[in-house]
Formats: structure tokens, sequence, C-alpha cells
């Protein structure tokens, strides 16, 4: 055990080296923010697979599949692969052209300073539930390596994750991400390669037939199947942390093609986790926390140094996750909030703000992570927790001129309302497409009262 968790440790020290490396070319916010919007091809598509390949996929989707088949986890890697393809297709150009620095700053550009405001209010949640399913995970990692209580490891991961995050910026995590998402590709081939040398292709076959059943089986209803795919594709697709990767890329053209391309990786690799979790109850059976599948699988099927640098992969995944969900809630805070009160801020103050505010929000994620009830929990909390009015609002005002700061407003409060008394009062069956038609709603009413089309924005403004 020892010598597992040196090997995170090795594999932590390495990502602290490569971030503090990096971090000394950060001199102005949008260097720290958006990396100088000058990601190329490599950087771009690792950054984008190793963000989003985190512990949703590794950990979270692995251990829903343990305990109720493919059912259990419809979310991932189908719904946020198909989401990856639907940004490269639709939106990753007219995004990268507007030259934003966070995502909130469309709200600014496309409908008003208020409107801006009451986003980042809405956004700053979501990438917290984020990076607490990272921590949890993290903690689920540690906890299987080590045989330590998950408490105690998800404690130890905060303070780890808190610390790696606050030194470098989006071009730090990118370089990271690099290094991340191949540890991460070369143990998940390697991992399904040797259990399936062991116990063979038919283990496949002997799945039962319950546990293939797709989006709750048979039995489940359309409305059920749109809002399992409508959660991780509307929910995500315009989510601060990929936004904030596509813009910034070096050129338009990067921005789609990289989009494209993770989005395939994400769905190849996807079927790795997916296929495991399936198996696992006759691999590793009666485990208390399905979560920790992955791992366990490994430590049973991989020789010692192998089982290190996988336990290392995962810890790569769930790094390259937590950290942009960290620095998006603190540039959402510090850029958008925080800097237009104090207009005279030097770029060192700005950075400032903005590392002092990962260690803020890293603490909330700490204690969310810790009373959560799963880390699959999380993140589909996540995608849905304000997300349908960013997504109506946006949807439109991107591609059209129909309504303005009104609509935009009634298209979030309306959306996160129907959310909340959809999930938590009322139990509604379909809360995320109740939440969707009453942001879509919204909007539309508040459009027609304000009437005439609004002025179009500059790309650049």
């Amino acid at each position: 055990m020892s010598l597992v968790l040196l090997g995170v440790l090795g594999y932590v020290v390495f990502q602290f080296a490569i971030g503090i490396y990096v971090s000394r070319r950060i001199r102005t916010e949008t260097d720290y923010l958006v990396a100088g919007r000058s990601l190329g091809y490599g950087l771009a598509v690792f950054t984008i697979f190793a963000t989003w390949f985190g512990a949703e996929t590794t950990i979270g989707a692995a251990g829903a599949i343990y305990g109720d088949g493919l059912s259990g986890a419809t979310a991932d890697p189908f719904g946020y692969g198909a989401c990856l393809l639907v940004m490269g297709l639709v939106f990753a150009v007219p995004l990268w052209r507007r030259k934003l620095t966070t995502l909130a700053d469309l709200f600014r550009q496309r409908f008003s300073p208020g409107v801006e405001r009451l986003a980042v209010v809405l956004m700053i949640p979501t990438s917290l539930l984020w990076a607490a399913a990272q921590i949890r995970a993290f903690g689920q990692v540690l906890s299987a390596a080590s045989g330590l209580e998950v408490t105690f490891t998800i404690t130890a991961a905060a303070l780890i994750v808190i610390a790696y995050t606050a030194f470098g910026g989006l071009l730090a995590d990118a370089w990271t991400d690099l290094v991340q998402g191949i540890a991460l590709i070369v143990g998940l081939i390697v991992l399904f390669a040797i259990v399936l040398a062991d116990v063979g292709v038919d283990a496949l076959r002997q799945v039962p037939a319950e546990r293939l059943r797709f989006f709750g089986g048979p039995e489940a209803t359309l409305l059920a199947t749109v809002e399992a795919w409508a959660i991780p594709v509307c929910g995500s697709v315009l989510a601060a942390e990929l936004v904030q990767r596509v813009i910034a890329t070096r050129t338009p053209q990067v921005a789609r093609n990289s989009s494209l391309i993770a989005g395939g990786m994400y769905l190849l690799l996807g079927t790795i986790p997916v296929t495991l979790g399936l198996m696992g109850p006759a691999l590793v059976p009666g485990l208390e926390h399905p979560e920790q599948v992955l791992p366990r699988i490994a430590a049973q099927y991989l020789p010692g140094v192998l089982y290190v640098l996988f336990a290392g992969a995962l810890v790569s995944a769930i790094l390259s996750t937590v950290d942009s969900a960290l620095l998006v809630a603190s540039g959402l805070m510090s850029h958008n909030l925080i800097v237009p009160l104090r207009p005279g801020m030097t770029d060192a103050q700005k950075v400032r703000v903005a590392r002092w505010g990962v260690a803020t929000f890293g603490v909330l994620a700490y204690g969310m992570a810790l009373y959560a009830e799963g880390v699959y929990a999380l993140v589909e909390e996540a995608s849905a927790f304000g997300s349908a009015g960013i997504f109506v609002a946006l949807a439109i005002g991107l591609f059209s001129r129909w309504g303005g700061a009104w609509s935009a407003a009634a298209a979030l409060l309306a959306g996160v309302v129907a959310w909340v008394l959809g999930a938590y009062v009322l139990d509604l069956a379909y809360p995320y497409l109740v939440s969707l038609a009453a942001a879509l709603t919204g909007y539309a009413v508040a459009a027609l009262a304000e009437g005439r089309p609004q002025a179009p924005v500059p790309a650049t403004s």
C-alpha cells in the first residue's frame, strides 16, 4: 500500500512541478484565465478531453453501472460525449469569435451587466458541484489504494487539490491535462487488456441481460429517455468549464476541430469503464462503496508497478477536471463580479484575487464532497442546476437578435425555479424538461413584452 501511495504522491508532485513552471509565464488576467488564447491542437484536444473525462466517468459512471447496470448511468460517456460533439458542430466558432474571457462576458455583451451578474450567481454553484464530485472521487481512489477511511481521504484530497489549482492558470492546466490525458488513456487500455486476457471475452457474454438495459430498459418512456439525454447535452454543452477551453484556443478552426476530436476520444475511451462496471459484480463482488469498482479491479488484476501507474492515471483524470472547475468559479467571481467594482486594479492584483478565489471555492467544494451521496449524483446535479436558463438564453441570444435583458433574466430565473420545484419540492418525473420548458416560456413571454429585436452586439466587443 505504501508503494501505491508513494506513486500517487509522485504524480501529484509532478503535476505541481508542471504547474509552478508554467505559471511563471502568467502576467495578466487573460493569461491566467484563458491562457492568452494561445492553445493549439495538441493542448486544446487533450485539455477538452481531460477536463470532461474525469471522476464522473472513471469513478461515478463505473460505480453507478456496477450497482444498476447500464440504466444506472445514462449520461456518461454517451451524453457527455455527444455534448462535446455538439459544441464543435454548433457553438465553438461563434463563441470563439466573441473574444470572451469568461462565459458570463457573453451575457454582458448580448444582454446587460445585470444579467451577467445573475448568470454568475447561477454558474458558480454548478462549478462547485463539479469540483466537489472530483474531490470526492479523489478521496475514493486514495481510500481504495490505502485502506484509510473515505472521510479522511476526501479531506486529504481537498487539501491537495486546492493547493495544486491555486498555483497555475489555464495554461498550466492545459499542459498538465496533456500529461494527464495520455496517462489516463494508457492506463485504461492496459487495464482493459489485462482483465480481458485473464477472464476472457466470454465474461462479457455472461453479463446478465437485465444489466444491459439502456435508459431504464424497455419500460422507460420516451420522456424519460429525452430527459436522460437533455441533462448532459443541454445542461453541459454551454458549461463554463467547456467554454473556457474553447475560447482559449488559437483560432476558430482549432476550437471546432479540437471539440470534435475530444468528443470522439471521449466516446471511445468511455466504453472501457462502462464495460468494466458491467463486469464488476463478477470481478469484485460485494463492494460497500460501488464507486471504488475501478480502483478495486485495478488492484486485483494489475501487478504492483502497473497498479501504481493506474492509480496515478486516475488521480490525473480527477485533477484535470477539478482544477478547471475551481478556476472557472474563481474567474467568474473575480472577473465578472469583483473587477468591475474596482476598475483600477492592476493585472497582478486581478490574478491574486483569482487565486484566492480558488482557495475559497475549494473549501466550499470540500464541504459538498464530504456530505454528498455520491460522485454521480453530484455530476448530475451540476449539469442540471440553473443550466436550463443558461442554455436557452445563450442558444437564442448567440444566434439571433430576438429578446433582450428582460428575456434572458426571465429565462434564467424561470429555469432555476422550475428545476428546484420540480426536483426537490414536487418530485416531478422529468424536472429538467420542465425547467427547459419554463426557461423557454419565460424568454419568449419577456421577448414579446420587450417588443422590437435588440441591436446586434459586435462579436469582438
